[in-house]
């Protein structure tokens, strides 16, 4: 399944994913993001110094242990950026799909995703995500509405703030099985 943002076009880019409807609640976010690959020279050479970083908000939250892509002289034993935003997109979706399958008596049993991200990269070296699956596996108790616990993936996707932020298609291939 595809689910586009009904709310983004290229002539509308400023318009956001409110789509110009009204503010209920205006949330706020804030991380720290810490360079700690300095080998000893800085940034004197591209190959002298290591990607490595630390992101965090607050002491009550462990650090995250971050890097970039492997392909960019990362560390793959660390957290990538491009990794963080698939892994974004399927939390923000997975919460709202068990919000809303509990709201609508779809009993959710277990729950995983294998979503994957698909980045292009330019001849410039900038580049850009083109899209991202989610592949969640959703098993549902018995007597659960499977129609409804698959069509509540469209549901979910609408609502997923993180989804309604991104300007690249977000697909879903979900797959229901009853416990």
């Amino acid at each position: 399944m595809l689910f586009s943002q009904p709310w983004y076009n290229e002539d509308s880019k400023s318009a956001g994913a409110s789509g110009g409807n009204q503010v209920a609640k205006l949330h706020h976010y804030a991380v720290t993001v810490e360079w700690t690959g300095n080998t000893g020279t800085g940034t004197a050479t591209y190959r002298g110094y290591e990607r490595r970083h630390e992101i965090s908000a607050g002491k009550q939250k462990p650090p995250i242990p971050g890097s970039s892509d492997p392909a960019f002289r990362g560390d793959a034993s660390r957290w990538n950026p491009e990794e963080l935003l698939v892994a974004s997109l399927s939390a923000c979706h997975k919460l709202w799909y068990l919000h809303l399958c509990a709201v609508a008596g779809v009993v959710v049993v277990a729950y995983v995703d294998h979503a994957e991200g698909e980045m292009e990269e330019s001849a410039d070296g900038g580049g850009r995500f083109v899209k991202v699956t989610l592949r969640p596996e959703v098993t549902v108790a018995p007597g659960s509405d499977l129609a409804k616990a698959r069509e509540l993936h469209a549901a979910a996707h609408a609502k997923c703030y993180i989804a309604n932020s991104m300007n690249f298609p977000v697909e879903h291939e979900p797959t229901i099985r009853v416990a």
